[in-house]
This record gives C-alpha cells, sequence and structure tokens, in this order.
C-alpha cells in the first residue's frame, strides 16, 4: 500500500501500535481473571476467543468510524441546579462499562475473600455453563475496551492520510502481541492470589477512570464543578509501581522459604 511509503505513516503505525498493547492491559487483566475459573483445559480456548473478539470489535468500530463520531453527540441533556451532563452514545457506553468493571471487580474480590474455594469445588459440575458466562463478559468488556482504544486512536491519526489502514494494522499487531503474553500472564495471575487480588484492584480503578472519562465526554458539572478524566498515564504508573512493588515482596518471601530450609551449620569448637 501506498500509505506504508510515507515514513509519518510507520511513525503513526509504531506509536498507535505501541499505545494498543497498553490500553490492551486492562483487556489481558480482566480476560485472565474471567478464564481462572475455568478448567485449566478450556482456559487458553477462552483467551483466544477473547482475544479474536476484541480485534474482529475493533476493526468493526473501525469500519463503523462515521456512527462512532456520531455517538459524539448528545441524546439528552439535563440541567440541574446541582447537577448537569450532555449524555451521549459514547459517554452512556463507557459509563455502563465502568459500572459493569466496579461491580464484577468488588464480586471477584469478595467471592475470594470471603468464599475460597466453594465455586472451584463446583466447577466441575458447571465447566459448561461457566465457560459461556465467562465468553459473554469477555465481550461485555471487550466492546467497552475496543470503544476506548478506537477512541484514542481515531484522535492520534486525525489528518494523518490513510489513517483507517495504519489502525487496522495497528489492531491487529496489537492482538497478536496481546496473544503471545495474555495465557502465560494468566496463569502467571491465577497461579498467585495475592497477584489476583491486585489484578482485581487495578480493574476497580480503571472502572473508575472509565466512568469519569464517560462524565467528562458528558460535559457533566456537579455543583459548578466539572469532572475531568484521569489521565492514564497516571493509572499505569501506579498499576507498574504496585506490581513491582509485589514482585520484591515476592522474590524476599521466596527467599526467606529457601533461607529456612537450609540446614544451619554446625560450630565445632
Amino acid at each position: 500500500m501506498e500509505v506504508f511509503l510515507n515514513p509519518s505513516a510507520w511513525i503513526a503505525l509504531l506509536t498507535l501500535t505501541f499505545l494498543e498493547i497498553i490500553l490492551g492491559i486492562d483487556n489481558i487483566i480482566f480476560i485472565s481473571i474471567s478464564t481462572g475459573k475455568l478448567p485449566e483445559d478450556q482456559r487458553k480456548k477462552a483467551t483466544r476467543i477473547g482475544l479474536f473478539l476484541a480485534m474482529f470489535m475493533r476493526i468493526a468500530l473501525l469500519f463503523g468510524i462515521t456512527w462512532l463520531i456520531s455517538m459524539s453527540e448528545p441524546w439528552f441533556v439535563f440541567d440541574w441546579d446541582w447537577a448537569s451532563a450532555e449524555l451521549s452514545g459514547q459517554s452512556l457506553i463507557l459509563f455502563a462499562g465502568g459500572l459493569f468493571l466496579l461491580y464484577k471487580s468488588t464480586k471477584e474480590i469478595r467471592e475470594k475473600v470471603e468464599e475460597k474455594g466453594e465455586e472451584e469445588a463446583n466447577l466441575k459440575k458447571t465447566a459448561t455453563k461457566a465457560f459461556g458466562s465467562v465468553i459473554f463478559q469477555i465481550i461485555l468488556i471487550d466492546l467497552v475496551f475496543s470503544f476506548d482504544s478506537i477512541l484514542t486512536a481515531v484522535g492520534m491519526t486525525n489528518g494523518i492520510e490513510g489513517a483507517l489502514y495504519i489502525m487496522i494494522t495497528a489492531v491487529v499487531i496489537s492482538v497478536l502481541v496481546m496473544m503471545l503474553f495474555a495465557i502465560p500472564i494468566g496463569t502467571f495471575v491465577n497461579k498467585h492470589p495475592t497477584i489476583q487480588i491486585l489484578a482485581l484492584a487495578f480493574l476497580v480503578l480503571i472502572g473508575f477512570m472509565l466512568i469519569t472519562e464517560a462524565a467528562h465526554l458528558a460535559n457533566a458539572s456537579f455543583f459548578d464543578t466539572g469532572v475531568s478524566a484521569v489521565p492514564k498515564g497516571y493509572l499505569y504508573f501506579a498499576i507498574a509501581f504496585s506490581l513491582g512493588v509485589e514482585m520484591l515482596n515476592m522474590k524476599m518471601a521466596k527467599n526467606n522459604k529457601v533461607n529456612k530450609i537450609k540446614p544451619e551449620k554446625k560450630i565445632e569448637l
């Protein structure tokens, strides 16, 4: 394609691919937590299905870019004494996705803290039902994350010739990269309970971020104070920092365990 003969197109492709991978971390975390309820032989299948659905949804949204942009127009406007907003299709989808993430994450945390082992004990009896439920949840959250990702991609490539081809290529490459690392990440997350809780806490933050972003898109104001979107960079830095601290804790615990196993040397007089 002629569009890729332009050096600026390659710069845009590399930047957008990197951004899509970073934004895809949310998706990988959610898929890892959701597929953790399935038997091990079904987790890889569910992960691949989830990521393929994410790729196709993002490509479909790119082809419906005109419809996507039209959803920024207000559908409903209210102006009360203490609150006002211009609700659009984009803001409502992000708001619903944020609420779903908050509900799902807090529910999972409660189950793991208060009902540990109960679901795993009944897992074999409900494997088929669980698989369908997990795929349905992945489809819902894929839609929200794809929506947010495409809005970011459109903003980055606005005015660049052949932007649609660049965005589709970036989406395909990023999903292939995520597919390469999703299964090992999912295995690691589901193997360590503390990482599971940390990942669920990340999803709570991401849900809150989606809600604030929805309020920002809707130009929401409460008591004459506007709502600003939480910068994604802050969120991902917090995730990386927390994960780094947890990895140090795990390494320290492993070293302490090894030191306890080592036999003590006897001192001869």
